[in-house]
Formats: C-alpha cells, sequence, structure tokens
C-alpha cells in the first residue's frame, strides 16, 4: 500500500476582466475498495461557494460560480490518498456469456457504444478482431488489445489536442494517455467488449522515496467489463497498481475533464496546469 500527496492546480487567465464564470472541477478522488481518501479539499480563488455533488458515472463534481469581475481562476485540489494494489484476475467467461451479461445491465451497456471522441480507423477495429479471435476469454483478448494499443501508439505531446479522436491519433500514431486511451476504448467497443474512459493520476516512479515531491499530471487508462471490471494502462503498458488514483469514469474524456468551464467576456482564455505528487508512505 502506498500513501500518496497530490496538489493539482489548474485554471484560466484573461488579458483583461471577465464578468462572471460558472465550471465545474473533477478533481478530486473518491474511496473505492482499492483506494482510500484521507483528506481532501478545494481552494478556489477567487473565494465561492461550491455545490458537490456525485455524477451520473460516480465521479466526485465541484460546481462553483464567480459572479464578480476577475483576471484569472485559480483551483487547487489537495487530496491525501491510501492507494492499495489491484488484483489482475481474469474471469474466464466466454464471448456468449459476456453479451449475455453485458445486455443485463445498463453500466457495461452503456460503455459499448462508440462516441465521436472514440470512434475507432478501420485498422484498429482489424487489428482488435484479428485478435479477438484468438481467445476464447474476452478478458485475456481485451488485455491482449489494449496492451497491442499500448504498443502501437508512441507517446507524445504537442501531436494531438484536447479535442482530437481516436481516429486522428491513430493516423499520428502518436498522442497523449488521452489519445491511446480513447484508442484503446474504441478497440474494445468494436469487438463487443464493454470498456470505459478512467481518469486520475500516476506517480511517474515505481520506487519513488518517501518524501520526495514530484513533478506529475492528469493520468488517463482504461477499465473492460468482461464478467467484472479489469483496469490497464495502455501508455505505460501496465497493470493499475499502487501508484494509480482514480478520480473519475465515463465513456470518453467528456465526461471527465478536470475543469470545464464557461465566461463571460470578449477574451481568449489560456489554461493553466501545474501537478505535484509525493508518497508519504
Amino acid at each position: 500500500m502506498k500513501r500518496m500527496r497530490i496538489e493539482h492546480t489548474t485554471g484560466f487567465s484573461y488579458p483583461g476582466e471577465v464578468s462572471a464564470s460558472y465550471n465545474e472541477a473533477r478533481m478530486l478522488p473518491g474511496t473505492t475498495e482499492s483506494q482510500f481518501v484521507l483528506s481532501s479539499g478545494l481552494d478556489i480563488e477567487p473565494a465561492t461557494s461550491v455545490n458537490s455533488y456525485v455524477d451520473y458515472f460516480g465521479t466526485r463534481v465541484s460546481a462553483f460560480d464567480v459572479l464578480s469581475p476577475h483576471r484569472e481562476l485559480n483551483i487547487t485540489a489537495r487530496s491525501l490518498v491510501e492507494v492499495r494494489p489491484r488484483p489482475f484476475e481474469h474471469a474466464g467467461i466466454s464471448w456468449a456469456r459476456l453479451a449475455t451479461e453485458s445486455a443485463r445491465s445498463i453500466e457495461p451497456v452503456e460503455q459499448l457504444v462508440q462516441t465521436p471522441r472514440t470512434a475507432p480507423h478501420a485498422e484498429v477495429v482489424d487489428i482488435a478482431r484479428s485478435i479477438a479471435d484468438r481467445h476464447e476469454d474476452p478478458s485475456r483478448a481485451a488485455h491482449d488489445i489494449v496492451s497491442a494499443v499500448g504498443d502501437a501508439v508512441e507517446y507524445m505531446h504537442g501531436i494531438t489536442g484536447v479535442h482530437s479522436t481516436a481516429g486522428e491519433a491513430w493516423e499520428a500514431r502518436k498522442g497523449v494517455c488521452q489519445d491511446i486511451t480513447h484508442i484503446a476504448l474504441g478497440a474494445l467497443r468494436a469487438v463487443g467488449i464493454p470498456a470505459r474512459y478512467v481518469s486520475g493520476y500516476l506517480h511517474p516512479r515505481p520506487n519513488a522515496d518517501v518524501g520526495a515531491t514530484v513533478s506529475g499530471e492528469s493520468h488517463a487508462w482504461v477499465e473492460w467489463f468482461a464478467g467484472e471490471w479489469l483496469g490497464f494502462d495502455p501508455t505505460n503498458n501496465i497493470e493499475i497498481g499502487d501508484r494509480h488514483v482514480l478520480v473519475g469514469r465515463g465513456r470518453d474524456y467528456n465526461d471527465v475533464p478536470p475543469l470545464r468551464g464557461v465566461y463571460g467576456g470578449p477574451f481568449k482564455s489560456q489554461l493553466f496546469v501545474r501537478v505535484s505528487i509525493t508518497r508519504e508512505a
């Protein structure tokens, strides 16, 4: 088990005063079967009241308005989380049973539908189908499909943007964790395996010293359903372990952006982001 302290600062700066802004933040992790939140909180400048709730997909949301003129919106999320290793065991069900079990529950059924962000390139569909055809167990097929995507796409900043699609990232064979996760989701859904987008944080150093603070960033990975939900990180081609802190789940990135909002004013906003992670135990 690892204990990690995460500080995530983000927001918008404007070249002039905006009259008001209306925002949602999805930056605070929740307690699950594999992680326990010891403390968490959100600081907002300019100061304002916050309405907190859990959204349809189970993600903690902080909704707030800033109704006075401001030149910058600054949000800092601070969390202390204990994370346990997640056991990675395939359920061993058949494709027929997967189809039956998926149809019985709203959650996996919703995660079978492609979105504009995950719609797969034809080459990705062919790769996914060729791998699926070699497996009687859809969970093992999912593992190989996601690994194949991670092997095929190079992690690189600056090639794609926040609105890029899985098809665009596949054409480039380059992208960030968001792009690689979208490609993997499209591949899994193309062969009938429900899959969902997961947002959170990853400590970048497997053997980090206790007390050492390192620069980090928001991270994304995939979970698929094959009798039960299993997670895998295709960007790093590793199982989800005690360095991954889960914040939210959804159909794609659009369901779990760390910060989303609108504002009143003629100016173009500039997003800024800083993340630091400290292993405390």
